[in-house]
C-alpha cells in the first residue's frame, strides 16, 4: 500500500507557507483544517465568503454557536478584531484583489495550472460557488488534494477532463504524496514522501514531473 499523508498533515504542510499577516481564504473540505496550524510567531487573517474576517479555530465539540459559521457551514470561533460584513462586501474583497492566498480542494489540476473543483454529479458540490472568484481574485492560489482518486487514477493531469473552475490559476499543489509547483505550464516537484521513489510518484501522476533541483523529503508530524 502506498504511504501517504493524512488530510490533517496536508493542511499542516500548507500552513507552513502562509506568511505572517496574510489574508487567507480556505476552501470547503481539507483546506478548512489549515486554520488549526499557525506556525509559531505567525498569524494569518482568515476570510470566509459569507462575511467574516479574522475568525479562529473550530470550537470544541458541544460548544458551537451555530450563528457563527464559515462558507462550508462549519462552526468557527472569533478572535479580537473579528469583522462581520455583507456577502456582497465579502466578494468585493475577493474580486478587488485583497486576498493574499486562497487554498482550495480539487478534483483535478492540470500542469498548466487549470483547476476543476466542482461537479454536477450526485456527490459533488452542486455549483462552482465562490471558487471561480477566488481563483482569479487571490494573489496566490494553492490546492490541497489526494494525489489520486479513490480508484487510483491520477488527479494531476496534462489537461482537466471536468468542468473548469479557473484557467492557469494554481501555482502550488499540496498532495498526499508531494509538494508540486506549477511553473511555465509544467509540474515541478519540490518535495515527496521519502518512502516513495521518483518513478513510483511519476506512475501516479498524469503528467511529467520536472526535477530541476534536488527534491526535499516531505515530512509532517503525527497529528
Amino acid at each position: 500500500m502506498t504511504p501517504k499523508l493524512t488530510p490533517t498533515q496536508m493542511a499542516w504542510r500548507a500552513a507552513q507557507d502562509i506568511a505572517d499577516g496574510a489574508y487567507v481564504n480556505l476552501g470547503i473540505g481539507f483546506p478548512e483544517m489549515v486554520a488549526r496550524f499557525q506556525p509559531p510567531g505567525r498569524q494569518a487573517i482568515f476570510h470566509t465568503e459569507n462575511g467574516i474576517l479574522g475568525f479562529g479555530e473550530a470550537p470544541a465539540p458541544g460548544t458551537e454557536d451555530w450563528d457563527l459559521i464559515n462558507a462550508g457551514k462549519k462552526a468557527v470561533t472569533l478572535k479580537p478584531g473579528t469583522a462581520f460584513f455583507h456577502h456582497a462586501d465579502s466578494f468585493a474583497m475577493v474580486r478587488g484583489g485583497h486576498l493574499d492566498v486562497a487554498i482550495l480542494g480539487a478534483y483535478e489540476v492540470a500542469e498548466t495550472g487549470d483547476l476543476a473543483n466542482w461537479s454536477t454529479g450526485p456527490r459533488g458540490v452542486p455549483a462552482v460557488g465562490g471558487a471561480m472568484d477566488l481563483v482569479h481574485g487571490a494573489k496566490r492560489v494553492a490546492v490541497i488534494t489526494d494525489h489520486v482518486t479513490r480508484d487510483g487514477k491520477p488527479k494531476l493531469l496534462q489537461r482537466c477532463t471536468l468542468p473548469l473552475t479557473g484557467v492557469a490559476c494554481v501555482t502550488r499543489v499540496y498532495s498526499s504524496l508531494a509538494v508540486i509547483d506549477i511553473e511555465g505550464g509544467r509540474f515541478v516537484l519540490r518535495e515527496k514522501l521519502p518512502a516513495l521513489s521518483l518513478d513510483e510518484l511519476q506512475s501516479l501522476t498524469g503528467a511529467k514531473l520536472l526535477t530541476p533541483a534536488p527534491v526535499a523529503d516531505l515530512i509532517a508530524p503525527e497529528l
